[in-house]
């Protein structure tokens, strides 16, 4: 199979972990360009990659030896972006959220599966081994029914952060902590617990931030299978904590610390994978942490789009973290309980 040529574009800050992943898949991928509207992100980013700029959105458009293109673009272009690359039969792998609301999210969904091209989102905490592990475990029924899961996002970002333009704005990014940054600890949580169906919430900005979204929510969840649990997310503990998710279950109890994960079974067995290890990237550097997880999800993706299967992290799979996002931040404004449908 020949290397499928790609268009990277968005060249701002989370654009490192998918360069270095490029670079490493070079041999099962080619960048033809790599493109962002801003002439100083073109320049800084052509310093440190080996990629060829692109001079525009239409040139990657027209070229009709691009299948592929990962979109880095901030969240409210999105739509707009993705509308115009599947106009043109090119598939998508877009960095996370799908949109800043459900709605646009939903159409973005809708416009990828009509034009016949493969959507993928990038949420890579699903690519850690201790969840995958994790996974295993309950699906193999190892621990038995899940009785509760919660987890607790206790992240940390300077005031500098939010005086980048447009960061933590409700126009540009959709939301604050919940749809930014715990948004990934919320996706593995339903992709271990499963969905969820009435959420509780509260959230609120501190004067810690000066900022317009939330830097700071707590909620009750209820699942769908009964489980229940509680979500604590911020960006004001100092100075950052790896997120944390724990399973109760009817056998015995897991915990997810980071990329660690520790299993405690009622008959005295445990299970240990990657102890001690320091994930990164809950402090001041949100960017201070390895590619690995990047990199196997941009492959599995581009084999999902060559061999026209679903990829393993679907636009539609994505739906959910951002229906439960979205029913929280109801829910807190509302002051009452949000029901969420499966779509």
């Amino acid at each position: 199979m020949s290397r499928p040529r790609i268009a990277l574009i968005g060249l701002g800050m989370a654009v490192a972990p998918h360069a270095n992943s490029l670079m490493d898949l070079e041999d099962c991928v080619e960048v033809a360009y790599a493109f962002s509207p801003s002439r100083e992100r073109r320049e800084n980013f052509a310093a440190r990659y080996p990629f060829p700029l692109g001079d525009s959105l239409d040139t990657i458009l027209a070229d009709d030896s691009v299948s592929t293109a990962i979109v880095l673009t901030p969240p409210n272009t999105h739509l707009a972006v993705v509308s115009r690359l599947a106009g043109a039969g090119k598939h998508v792998l877009l960095e996370k959220p799908l949109e800043i609301s459900v709605a646009r999210a939903e159409q973005l969904v809708n416009t990828c599966r009509d034009a016949g091209v493969a959507l993928g989102v990038v949420l890579q905490h699903r690519y850690r081994p201790a969840g995958v592990r994790l996974r295993q475990l309950l699906a193999a029924g190892k621990l038995g029914r899940i009785l509760a899961a919660s987890t607790g996002i206790r992240l940390w970002r300077p005031q500098d952060y939010y005086d980048q333009p447009g960061r933590g704005d409700k126009d540009r990014d959709g939301g604050g902590v919940l749809l930014t940054q715990g948004i990934h600890t919320l996706d593995l949580l339903l992709q271990i617990a499963g969905p969820v169906a009435t959420v509780t919430g509260f959230a609120t900005t501190t004067p810690v931030h000066r900022m317009q979204t939330e830097d700071l929510a707590v909620a009750a969840l209820r699942f769908a299978n009964g489980a229940l649990g509680v979500v604590e997310a911020s960006t004001t503990a100092f100075p950052g904590h790896p997120e944390r998710i724990e399973i109760t279950a009817e056998h015995g109890s897991a915990t997810l610390l980071g990329t660690e994960l520790r299993v405690q079974f009622h008959n005295g067995e445990t299970e240990i994978i990657n102890a001690d290890a320091t994930p990164g990237g809950t402090g001041a550097d949100p960017m201070a942490f390895p590619h690995d997880y990047h990199r196997g999800l941009i492959q599995d993706f581009l084999m999902a789009a060559a061999t026209g299967k679903t990829p393993p992290v679907s636009g539609e799979s994505a739906l959910a973290v951002q229906r439960l996002i979205e029913g929280l931040l109801a829910s807190a404004a509302r002051e009452e309980p949000v029901h969420l449908s499966a779509g």
